[in-house]
This record gives structure tokens, sequence and C-alpha cells, in this order.
């Protein structure tokens, strides 16, 4: 009960005070783009931002496999989705400049939404069915040309249940479209920081996993997507539940 209260009094506090932070940032990274959308010090922002998001709760993490990405080269990397952290986890653990996929409410915010359509967030509007896809790909050929990276989450949403839920295929399309490597990440522990629908967030611990990347050139057409998005996820779910299963042990010890 304590332990309830104290996080509900830190998110009544903190939340309102971070968006005001946000809104700020976001007005001075618009002000950069205006001039020079790959500004170096928008790049900044968004780490210092990532920083102090994951420093509400505070959310302690590691990181594991980030030798295994390429500086010179650009990737899709593809992580299951468990909380509202996991974007500021990813934004400070990927060693690669990224940018993300966001669902179209959040263009609907003053000043912000702008702001990340100017730097490269990717627009995703699920009432649009098929012109949907064919602007997300335009959109992420344009990132990737730009020199980022690009991170989705090919669940599509936050699992409530902590399972890991099927893959949409939209994210190994994008990667086989542009003859880019996937890049399999594991996040696990960020639900307990914050669950899908809870209103409070609590201290926590996370860890990032980079999985091997997956080659993408000289694949093509549906069956190499439907076998890239199946290949994927099976290391993911060996991974993620060989985590969950450890976690389990030490919160029963």
């Amino acid at each position: 009960m304590q332990r309830t209260l104290g996080a509900g009094l830190k998110t009544i506090v903190l939340v309102p005070t971070f968006f005001l932070v946000t809104i700020t940032l976001a007005a001075v990274v618009l002000a950069l783009a205006w001039r020079d959308a790959d500004d170096p010090r928008i790049e900044r922002i968004i780490q210092w931002w990532s920083e102090r998001f994951l420093g509400l709760a505070p959310v302690d993490y590691v990181v594991h496999g980030a030798e295994k990405i390429d500086p010179e080269r650009r990737y899709v990397f593809v992580a299951n989705h468990l909380s509202n952290f996991d974007i500021p986890l990813l934004l400070r653990a990927i060693p690669e400049r990224v940018r993300f996929l966001a669902k179209k409410e959040l263009y609907k915010i003053p000043v912000f939404g702008r702001a990340m359509d100017k730097v490269g967030i990717v627009k995703i509007d699920r009432t649009r069915a098929m012109t949907a896809h064919e602007a997300i790909n335009a959109a992420a050929r344009e990132v990737l040309g730009r020199g980022y990276s690009l991170i989705v989450f090919p669940e599509g949403t936050r699992s409530r249940t902590g399972e890991m839920q099927r893959f949409k295929k939209g994210a190994f399309r994008i990667a086989i479209d542009n003859q880019v490597p996937i890049v399999p990440v594991v996040l696990e522990g960020t639900q307990d920081v914050w669950p899908p629908g809870a209103k409070v967030f609590y201290p926590g611990s996370a860890s990032v996993t980079i999985l091997d990347p997956i080659e993408t050139t000289g694949l093509a057409g549906h069956v190499d997507i439907g076998e890239l998005t199946e290949l994927t996820r099976a290391r993911m779910l060996e991974v993620y539940e060989r985590q969950r299963a450890r976690r389990r042990r030490s919160t029963v010890r």
C-alpha cells in the first residue's frame, strides 16, 4: 500500500512536469530542424530527453550485444513492446542514430507533433489500410536514406499480458524493400515499471538484448517476408522466455 501511494504521488507530480519539459524541448528541436533537420544538436536533445524519461521511475538497465552493431550500416531494429518506457530505453541502448514509428494521435500534440515530423519520426495511420503501408514505406526509405536506422514494434501495440504477441509484417517488408538487415532486440522488465493501462509507474530494472543481425540481401516477395517474420520472432521468443523465467526465479527467492 505504501509503495503504491508513493508511486502514485511521484507519478502525479513528475508526469505533468515532464510533459512541459518535453514540449519545451520539442520547440527547441523544431527551431533547429527548421534550418537543418539533421542538426547534431537534435540528437543530443533526444538522448538527454530519453535519459531523463528513464530517470522518472527510475529504470536501471543493462544492454547486451551492442558490439554486434556496425556504426557504418543502417538497420531495422525490431523489439517486443511492454511499456511506455520502451522507446526511451531503446533510444539510449541502441548504438545508432535511430528513429521510430509513432501512432498518428501523437501528432495532435501541439509543437511536439510538428517536431516529430521534422526530425523523421514515421507516422502510423491504422485507419488508411494499404495507403498507410505505402506511406510508411516511403517515409522509412527517406529516414534510412538520411542515415538513420529505424525502430519498429512488430507486435503493433504493448503486450498487456507480458506474452509476446504475433508479429505484423510491416517492419520486415521495410527491411527487405531497402535491403537492410533486421536486428532483433529483446526487452525485458519494463512491464513491471509501467504496465499497459496502469496509472502509476514504479522503480525497476530492465534489460536490452541485441541479437545477431539477420541479412536481407537477395530476399524479396511475400514468402521471404513471412519466413523472415517467423524466424525473427522465434529467435526473440527463445531469449525472452528464458529471461522471464530467470526473473520469476529471482522474485521467488
